[in-house]
């Protein structure tokens, strides 16, 4: 039986080594062999040298390098796409997914489950990162209708089966915590220990989380377009009942002086809708725009091993 660990790689050189090290250690006896897949993701620092080193040491690491920064799940996806093991584990590389937790993984799965999830009992990130987590997968549940939980990322251990059906999907908008949804087999959460960043800071800075957090709600949900609609429909509906009020005071003689002010709030609010409308649409319209040019999410430049 073999073991795959995928983890994409980028600003790393001092943990990568480490990380490899701590991972071949942690390795379940069950497994006969095992691979890691490092993949950097055309990372500015000697990311790359460091892992044509350990693979040079190590026939079992396979280095991938991308030919640009396409994005951490993107990575993911080109490091699942070249694994071959009948269990695969993904985890980040800055050692705050704990390679000593993989033998818990891997024994939950004993218990039938196709797919075992880190939940991180305490996440050692700073409370701006964790509260703007928080919100981001309650308001992604919400629109998706898909529960989502805010204290697992991407590390976990996923069978066979479940990996060549995520392999399958070619979505312009990858997210691997909701295509590991999509498939829809069975999971189960375990606790599990989440370490602090021992080297460097976060690569995902306010701009990018936002820029990530829109892209994934506009690729799993329509839910935003239904919203716009019935708000429309509300805001046609008051319009209409305004207008009959005011037909009637006009006709009462209660009303002297039509409103200016009244009349340039209404224009500016309707015009502010109506270029919110025209925008989501047109976010929308790009990501078909996106499919519809069927480029490949990732290209890779060159491998080891």
């Amino acid at each position: 039986m073999k073991l795959s660990i995928v983890s994409p790689v980028y600003k790393a050189e001092k943990t990568v080594e480490k990380l490899c090290a701590r991972i071949i250690e942690s390795i379940p006896s069950d497994f006969d062999t095992y691979e890691i897949l490092l993949i950097d993701d055309c990372s500015p620092d000697k990311s790359w040298q460091k892992i044509l080193e350990l693979s040079q040491a190590n026939e079992k690491i396979t280095g991938i390098k991308l030919s640009r920064n396409f994005g951490q799940h993107y990575a993911i996806k080109a490091g699942l796409d070249e694994s071959s093991g009948d269990w695969v584990v993904v985890m980040d590389c800055d050692l705050q997914d704990i390679p000593e937790e993989i033998p818990n993984l891997y024994e939950a799965t004993k218990e039938g489950f196709p797919i075992i999830l880190a939940r991180r009992e305490v996440r050692q990130d700073n409370f701006s990162k964790r509260l703007f987590s928080k919100l981001f997968y309650k308001t992604l549940s919400f629109l998706t209708k898909i529960k989502m939980d805010g204290s697992v990322a991407n590390f976990g251990i996923y069978s066979k089966e479940v990996i060549d059906n995520v392999k399958q999907l070619n979505e312009p908008m990858m997210f691997f915590p909701t295509m590991v949804k999509f498939v829809g087999f069975e999971s189960k959460g375990i606790e599990v220990k989440h370490s602090s960043r021992t080297e460097g800071e976060s690569n995902y800075n306010y701009a990018k989380l936002f820029k990530l957090a829109q892209d994934i709600i506009l690729a799993n949900s329509e839910k935003p377009l239904v919203y716009i609609v019935r708000f429309g429909l509300i805001m046609a509906f008051l319009s209409f009942a305004v207008g009959i009020v005011s037909i009637i005071r006009y006709g009462m003689g209660l009303i002297t002086e039509p409103g200016f002010l009244s009349t340039i709030v209404s224009v500016w609010f309707i015009g502010g809708m109506l270029m919110l409308t025209l925008g989501l649409l047109g976010l929308y319209i790009g990501k078909i725009f996106q499919t519809v040019k069927h480029r490949p999410n990732y290209i890779i430049q060159t491998k080891t091993n």
